[in-house]
């Protein structure tokens, strides 16, 4: 009785360690984007194989990139303080029981985009999944401080994914949700590679902020988010949008410019933070923005 009442929490801990790998909270944004990104392109109801089945798709392979990401990383995350608690790094799961984990999900997730959504959808989301697992975590992030720049095409990709779900072809207003995230990646990743800076400087991979200091992120930081304000302002250009989404975008991507701009002239961790914190809740608040004014 005793064995197996310990058992139980044992399998719970290594169930939740694998959940772990995974990154949830980050597939969950993943999803949420393409599911904008579905409705976005379809005036009528999105057929209902098509956004279960194409959800779960593109979430499995995000799923499979973020634990083969775990696997490569895991002597880094090791010595750094924000990820030596993953379970890789802390021996709670065995890189060989990652591997295979990651080979299920990413197979299960390929199989349900093929038979239930369309090839196109399949191929671009193996190549988000290629971009991400192998060309930026295994080749740009430890060589150059513009890795999370180029890498940064992998992450843009859920809207543009959940677009061609539904539409089977990548349109003009596919690629600008694409660009906003691509733009949006930049500050939003460096806001917190500037508060975490020690933690880079250990890791040993070229971070921006290590290899040519905080002034030069601010910098950064503030140009990029200049950038931003007019991208973001793009599906009103093109007619995808009205003036709802035009003044919600203004009014967000000006705040987030607002919160660079201070940051550019008088830094404090606590300001990075909160301008970290920010990021994410723009782009959820500026899709969901699109989204609403999709059905006004």
């Amino acid at each position: 009785m005793h064995a197996q009442s310990s058992s139980a929490p044992d399998l719970r801990r290594l169930v939740l360690d694998y959940l772990e790998l995974t990154k949830p909270r980050i597939v969950l944004l993943t999803a949420f984007c393409a599911l904008i990104g579905m409705l976005l392109a379809s005036d009528t109801a999105v057929p209902w194989p098509v956004l279960v089945f194409g959800l779960i798709g593109i979430s499995l392979l995000a799923g499979s990139g973020f634990a083969f990401n775990c696997l490569i990383e895991r002597s880094i995350d090791a010595r750094m303080a924000r990820t030596r608690a993953r379970p890789l790094a802390r021996g709670g799961v065995s890189a060989t029981g990652t591997l295979v984990f990651a080979g299920l999900l990413g197979g299960l997730g390929a199989w349900l985009l093929h038979v239930f959504v369309n090839d196109l959808t399949l191929w671009l989301t193996l190549a988000t999944f290629i971009g991400y697992a192998v060309i930026y975590t295994v080749i740009l992030k430890p060589a150059t401080p513009q890795n999370i720049v180029i890498g940064g095409a992998s992450g843009a990709m859920p809207p543009l994914l959940g677009w061609t779900a539904v539409a089977n072809e990548v349109t003009a207003p596919a690629l600008v949700l694409f660009l906003i995230i691509f733009v949006w990646t930049p500050p939003h990743f460096w806001a917190l590679a500037l508060y975490r800076v020690e933690d880079y400087r250990k890791s040993g991979l070229p971070m921006l902020p290590v290899t040519h200091g905080p002034e030069f992120t601010r910098l950064n930081i503030l140009l990029y988010t200049v950038l931003l304000m007019p991208v973001s302002l793009l599906p009103f250009l093109i007619g995808m949008s009205g003036w709802p989404y035009f003044m919600a975008a203004f009014a967000l991507s000006g705040y987030f410019l607002l919160l660079a701009w201070r940051l550019w002239r008088s830094y404090s961790d606590a300001l990075a933070r909160r301008t970290f914190g920010y990021s994410i809740q723009y782009l959820a608040a500026i899709f969901g923005a699109l989204l609403l004014d999709h059905y006004l």
